[in-house]
């Protein structure tokens, strides 16, 4: 389960944050780290904070953009410091631990987003995460380093799926996987789901395809178009729809715009 938890970084400024960040990753069972247009390089610095987590920095994989970093993720739970201005689904670390290895559980690779040390992810960034995390820290002294805060989330993602090993799980990803121990622990919808959850590129897909007909009906005004989309975003990430459902969906929107060209 673990294996299918990517951690991402966006931007990062500090080479001894990515060091860290891999030897945090390392001590919980963790392994996939993606940097989205890191501001630093992976030299010496991160080498020596990694401190033994050597792997993890030699099989980073640096990408352009956010959304090319989770493309192939089912959930997104994007790291979110402050209230935004759309209200958007927020979890405890606890909270998004269970989400996650729900998902995983069920083959759906999960993606945990991390912002830039000084201003975090833009809204824009947020809007692409089904669910944000929020670390309830002292109210007083809340700012956490961000190597802190990847070490508590993925604790607690290897707390939550720890408590799935009672059955012989490894939760490393190097043993035998009891999947009914999942499903009786884990089952969102109280039984077996008939289809893998939508990645994020099939969402991205859709999304792109509703805001075009939205335009097309004249229903949304591309010079004013408000919160529309945040809001329609908000819905379908909350609802965590399966690769048939966009396909419907899909088909939809091209019937819509068959009906109005």
């Amino acid at each position: 389960m673990l294996d299918l938890i990517r951690v991402v970084l966006v931007s990062t400024s500090h080479p001894g944050n990515v060091g860290g960040v891999a030897r945090a990753m390392k001590n919980m069972g963790l392994r996939d780290l993606v940097l989205v247009s890191p501001a630093c390089d992976i030299d010496e610095t991160a080498e020596a904070r990694a401190s033994g987590a050597d792997d993890v920095l030699k099989n980073v994989k640096i990408v352009a953009s956010m959304e090319e970093a989770v493309a192939d993720c089912a959930v997104v739970i994007g790291a979110s410091a402050r209230n935004r201005h759309i209200p958007w689904p927020l979890m405890t670390p606890r909270q998004s631990a269970a989400k996650a290895i729900e998902a995983t559980s069920h083959q759906n690779p999960v993606a945990l987003v991390f912002g830039r040390e000084s201003t975090g992810l833009t809204n824009e960034e947020l809007t692409r995460c089904n669910a944000h995390l929020h670390i309830p820290s002292n109210p007083e002294y809340s700012s956490l380093n961000l190597v802190a805060a990847v070490q508590v989330v993925a604790y607690e993602m290897r707390l939550a799926a720890l408590e799935l090993s009672s059955n012989g799980l490894n939760v490393d990803g190097q043993g035998d996987f009891d999947v009914s121990t999942a499903e009786n622990s884990h089952q969102r919808w109280g039984v077996p789901w008939d289809q893998s959850l939508a990645s994020q590129e099939e969402l991205e897909g859709f999304f792109e395809h509703l805001e075009e007909t939205l335009v097309n009906i004249d229903f949304m005004d591309p010079k004013n178009p408000k919160h529309l989309m945040p809001r329609l975003r908000r819905v379908f990430l909350r609802s965590a729809l399966d690769k048939t459902e966009v396909n419907i969906f899909r088909g939809i929107l091209k019937m819509v715009n068959k009906a109005h060209p």
